[in-house]
């Protein structure tokens, strides 16, 4: 056996070696405070040549069959569930023929490239203003939901679709092409037939079963939404620069002074505690500002992911994560806490993987997108609760957001829940149908019409959707690419999840018992067991859509009524009192290469050194 233990030792070692390099290359060139692409694509190239190794696959089989003839104790069944995880990763990952290999080169260096070039994209809009600015994905969707001017928000639209134009001219359908190359080079149709086998451990026949239940379940809420909506409002509501604005646009205005961005942080960290969320020691990076150069879109990535290493002593988690927020564009307060309690909740889950190996504490395959973005998901969910919004949404007098604002919320966010999510839905609708084209059709102009007809079809928008499917910066990347359905599959696991502590102790805000459980049952096993076992572990039940759809189909009625079941229930406990535990984590605000605030001090001093420096940098944000 100590040639078992040996080897698995080296795997640990070898694999924090090749993955730490890759993930600060990642961090360093997507924050743009590096132009190091061909450093980047190279670590990257070496963390895939581990990973799909044909020969490590062969010698951890080979070393496994000799642990399982040893006889049963702790030592040997470590040994024996560690190597189990090295299984897993190498088989969910291996590239076993040359041809694959150099497409996977190929593959890595085209998107190195467009990744490159994407950065000089300069996107523009008009805002609040009336001034043109230079504008990132977030300053866009922030505009079409809030910016009372329609011409300007057709500005951002415009900078939507120009996007769209881009990717399908510069480069994207190529690499469409090398992925499907790859994939059929490992004896898969496609390569969303690839990544849904990997990534979820199903078959696409097996995931649209759900997805067309889903779908199903929710089509006459979605139609009877819009089409409410274009009586109301006029049929011109419908066009995707109107769309967002009248769905919640006054709403998330009356909204805003109580969700200043300077005090995000700090109801971040009291939600946390008061949640018992802690992370074990992990050392966290975050970047919450908007900056040219800067990758548009949040992410959470671990350089160093947790275990216990061979000696038994906890390694913490090294954490990364990241937002593109504009303090003094209206509504940056309410997308920030969404970014921070999203990526928070990703940041919480990596840094509670309490496994004896690395490969059981890293985002991807075997780590199934929906299990890892259902623990993220559960956090920002806790945000439209109204019993959060009473607690925590506050005005710079101190005073609560009033019943008839979250009532408000609660009539304009309601109708529109299954639009929310079948915007997600239609992502997985349009990858399916995109990948099985053939190179020939794989055209400019038919895949955008593919893109538009997917939006029309699904989400029940004639004239589009207001974020394009093709602007989404998920498809870019060969990590993210083929999974955006993991959000729609977390998202059903997030609302039987928030059923079952509302079965166990009939509320969420601020209840000490979740941050307990869920490292329990959710974050500690990490991927060393599948999405439906870890429901199981916590609800006791196996994963279920039925919740969400029911969700979705709530009327803004029987959503109030809950609503105002929650307020009560939550003044009758009284305030939480802080103090309930520390996060256990040292964190810095950075903005680039650039400290903002650390909670060497304390994370209440961390907090309010943040919002000194919000206030000085942009006055006009402070309510």
């Amino acid at each position: 056996m100590e040639s078992a233990r040996t080897f698995f030792e080296r795997l640990n070692r070898d694999y924090l070696e090749v993955h730490e390099t890759k993930e600060n290359l990642f961090w360093s060139t997507y924050m743009g405070t590096s132009d190091d692409h061909a450093g980047f694509a190279r670590a990257e190239q070496a963390y895939k040549d581990f990973i799909s190794d044909p020969a490590l696959l062969a010698e951890t089989r080979r070393q496994l069959a000799a642990v399982e003839a040893e006889p049963a104790g702790a030592e040997r069944d470590a040994l024996l569930h560690g190597l189990k995880g090295w299984l897993a990763l190498f088989e969910s990952n291996i590239v076993d023929n040359d041809e694959a290999r150099v497409l996977m080169r190929e593959l890595i260096e085209a998107e190195a490239d467009l990744f490159a070039r994407r950065k000089e994209l300069l996107l523009e809009h008009v805002n609040e203003q009336g001034e043109t600015e230079e504008a990132s994905l977030s300053m866009l969707a922030t505009n079409l939901a809030m910016n009372p001017d329609e011409t300007a928000r057709k500005s951002s639209l415009a900078a939507y679709r120009r996007l769209e134009r881009w990717v399908l001219d510069n480069g994207f359908l190529d690499i469409v092409r090398l992925r499907n190359r790859f994939a059929r080079a490992l004896g898969y149709r496609d390569y969303f037939d690839y990544k849904v086998r990997k990534n979820e451990n199903m078959s696409p026949e097996q995931l649209f079963v759900i997805l067309d239940d889903f779908e199903a379940a929710t089509r006459d809420a979605n139609r009877c939404a819009l089409e409410a909506l274009a009586a109301d409002k006029g049929e011109d509501a419908l066009a995707p620069w109107n769309l967002r604005f009248h769905m919640n646009g006054d709403v998330l205005r009356r909204m805003d002074p109580y969700l200043p961005f300077g005090k995000g942080l700090q109801r971040w960290v009291d939600s946390f505690r008061r949640l018992g969320i802690a992370f074990r020691g992990a050392t966290m990076q975050l970047d919450l500002l908007e900056r040219r150069g800067k990758y548009q879109n949040g992410f959470c990535h671990g350089p160093m992911p947790s275990h216990f290493d061979d000696r038994g002593r906890w390694v913490p988690g090294r954490i990364n994560f990241t937002a593109e927020a504009k303090p003094d564009q209206a509504g940056s307060g309410w997308r920030a806490l969404n970014t921070l309690f999203h990526e928070g909740g990703h940041a919480a889950h990596f840094a509670n993987v309490t496994q004896n190996s690395p490969c059981f504490s890293q985002e991807f395959a075997p780590t199934s997108m929906a299990y890892a973005e259902t623990q993220s998901m559960f956090c920002d969910s806790l945000l439209e609760d109204a019993d959060w919004l009473k607690r925590y949404a506050r005005d710079a007098a101190g005073a609560a957001m009033p019943d008839e604002l979250i009532r408000a919320r609660i009539e304009s966010r309601q109708p529109f829940m299954a639009l929310e999510e079948r915007s997600i839905a239609v992502v997985a609708y349009f990858e399916r149908a995109l990948y099985q084209l053939d190179d020939a059709a794989l055209q400019p102009e038919a895949v955008l019409a593919l893109a538009r007809d997917s939006e029309a079809r699904i989400q029940g928008l004639a004239q589009g959707a207001p974020r394009p499917i093709l602007a989404i910066p998920h498809l870019l990347n060969q990590e993210a690419a083929a999974a955006y359905h993991g959000y729609l599959l977390a998202h059903m696991a997030v609302y039987q999840t928030r059923a079952f502590f509302l079965r166990q102790y009939s509320y969420l805000t601020d209840n000490p018992a979740i941050g307990p459980l869920l490292a329990e049952h959710y974050w500690g096993p990490g991927n060393s067991i599948d999405h439906d076992a870890t429901l199981r572990r916590l609800t006791g039940e196996g994963f279920s859509a039925r919740y969400l759809a029911g969700q979705c189909n709530l009327s803004s009625e029987e959503a109030w009524a809950e609503a105002q079941r929650s307020m009560a229930a939550a003044e009758a406990r009284g305030e939480a009192q802080g103090g309930l535990g520390a996060l256990d984590a040292v964190i810095r605000i950075v903005d680039g290469d650039t400290v903002l605030a650390d909670n060497g001090e304390s994370d209440d001093a961390m907090c309010a050194q943040f919002e000194r420096w919000v206030a000085e940098r942009y006055p006009a944000a402070v309510q």
